[in-house]
Parts: structure tokens; C-alpha cells; sequence
């Protein structure tokens, strides 16, 4: 297969190219490497713009939701188009650790385990070995991309569900490594839904003040309170998400945002669900806003 001109890995960051794909005058790419912080082979994938044909261009991280894989996003947000006429690259990595060695919930559950590590640094056993998603996002995929592609190191953060929940936790608590952060449907208060205190349960155990630093909730308000920089945040909402509001709990964090400085952008979106088809609608907004941060 043709090879884009501006992959460049070697050595220790040596990793295999699965598939390329020409898109907008850009490229979709997969790959696969040895992650050292997750103990195991992991897919993410890339859309670089024309642009970093001839430079470096800023990126967006997405981070998806409970049952995706890296490439759902991919294939169903439509978001290629706009991020090649803005040059932005997106970075797409999987939801969670995967393989043999790699255990699950052990009922097969869907909001639990594979498809399901909710972007913390477990610390229970037997997830503490592979789920580390929290340093694989914020520290090991970036120095891996960062050293092999044309990136800035100008990064925003977004995410849909469980990713959103991510990327408001991990852009709120890193806010010198992302210039903007934005969430569809995310799950904003995960120590008080059922998804949330399942999984930080079995990730993190029953000390509850773990739980509270992967809160976007809670992080909100320590941050404004201790006078933390807090990048600019858009979120959206659909009124017909069949999640909302048990779940995703999103008047938690608006009430929480009115008491505070942060000057979050939190919308409803009548009519839209938890779906793709809700993502679709509003990723060139998103991906406007992360743009207008970038530069």
C-alpha cells in the first residue's frame, strides 16, 4: 500500500501500519503497536489532513464509547471532511486494553472490562496490569504519535459517553497538555450513576476519594476553586438520549458550572439521541471550536 509521506516511526516506537485509506485529500490510517503501559498490542487510528503533506498540524483526541473499538468513530462521524479543509489531525485510540491475557467482565457485561475501561489507571486486581487507560491517553499514544507523525504538540480533547466522561476528566486535570475540550452525551458525574460506581468499584476499589479525581463533576468545582486554568469547554446534550438523565446525570455538572468560573458551554439538543447520527450533526461545530482553540 502507498505509504503517507509524513509517517516517520522507528526504532522503540517502531509499529505496524494495518490499513491506509485516501480521504479528502488526506489519509485515514491504522495502526498497531506494543503499548508498554496497557501489557498489550493495541489499535488506534489516525485521519491526517492534506495539510501535514508539507507540516506540522494540531490534533484533536477522541475518545469513544462503552462497546466501541478505535474505528467506530471513524467510520460514522463524518468528521474527515472538516478536519481536512481546518487541518486538524485526529487521533483515535480503542476504549480499552485488548487480547487473550486481557480479562473481562466476568458475565460478559458490555459496561464493564473490554470495550469498557473508562479511561482510568486501575489499581484492583487482576485489571491493574492492563487497564492504565488514563496514562496510555494523556502520556504513552501522544509521545508514540507526537515522535512519528506531523503533530504539534497543540492537543485538544473530545469524546462521546464513557469518552466524554474521558475527555472532560483527562482535559480538566492536564490543562496545559489540551488547548480545548468538548463531550457528546458524556457521563458527568460517574460516582453517582450505576455505570459509573460499577466500574470505578472494580477498577479502583472502595476508597471513594479515588473515584472523586476521575469525576468531571467534582473536578470542575476543585479546579475553579483553587484557581486551576480551565481550557474552554462545549458539551452537548440530546433531550432524547435514552441515557439521560440516570446516567450522563448532566444537571449535576451545569449546576456545578452556575456556582463556578469555569464558563462552560453546556447545550441541549432537542430531538437527538445517544447515537452517531447525534455525533454527526454537531462534530463540525465541535470541530470549530477545537479549531479556534488551536490556533
Amino acid at each position: 500500500m502507498a505509504f503517507f509521506t509524513g509517517v516517520r516511526f522507528a526504532g522503540k516506537n517502531a509499529i505496524e501500519l494495518k490499513d491506509e485509506k485516501k480521504a479528502f485529500g488526506g489519509k485515514q490510517l491504522r495502526f498497531r503497536h506494543n503499548s508498554g503501559v496497557l501489557n498489550c498490542a493495541m489499535d488506534f487510528s489516525v485521519f491526517l489532513p492534506p495539510q501535514a503533506e508539507r507540516e506540522k498540524v494540531p490534533a484533536v483526541y477522541w475518545l469513544s464509547g462503552l462497546t466501541c473499538t478505535d474505528e467506530n468513530f471513524s467510520s460514522k462521524a463524518g468528521a474527515q471532511r472538516v478536519a481536512a479543509d481546518l487541518g486538524i489531525a485526529l487521533i483515535i485510540p480503542d476504549t480499552s486494553p485488548r487480547g487473550d491475557g486481557v480479562p473481562d467482565d466476568p458475565d460478559g457485561a458490555y459496561d464493564f472490562g473490554l470495550g469498557a475501561g473508562f479511561y482510568v489507571n486501575a489499581t484492583e486486581q487482576p485489571w491493574a496490569k492492563h487497564y492504565q487507560m488514563y496514562d496510555y491517553i494523556v502520556k504513552e499514544l501522544p509521545e508514540l504519535v507526537e515522535s512519528g507523525l506531523p503533530l504539534t504538540s497543540d492537543r485538544a480533547i473530545s469524546g462521546h459517553s464513557m469518552g466524554g466522561h474521558g475527555a472532560l476528566v483527562i482535559g480538566l486535570r492536564n490543562s496545559e497538555r489540551y488547548q480545548s475540550i468538548s463531550a457528546f452525551a458524556p457521563i458527568v458525574n460517574p460516582i453517582n450513576c450505576a455505570w459509573g460506581k460499577k466500574a470505578f468499584s472494580g477498577y479502583l476499589g472502595d476508597d471513594e476519594s479515588q473515584w472523586r479525581q476521575y469525576d468531571a463533576t467534582v473536578l470542575l468545582q476543585e479546579r475553579d476553586s483553587r484557581s486551576h486554568d480551565i481550557p474552554p469547554i462545549l458539551i452537548d446534550q440530546g433531550d432524547a438520549d435514552n441515557f439521560y438523565p440516570d446516567q450522563l446525570r448532566t444537571e449535576a455538572l451545569i449546576a456545578v458550572n452556575n456556582e463556578t468560573s469555569a464558563g462552560a458551554k453546556i447545550r441541549y439538543q432537542p430531538g437527538y439521541d445517544h447515537s452517531y447520527y447525534f455525533i454527526a450533526s454537531f462534530i463540525e461545530e465541535h470541530l470549530h471550536f477545537h479549531a479556534s482553540n488551536l490556533r
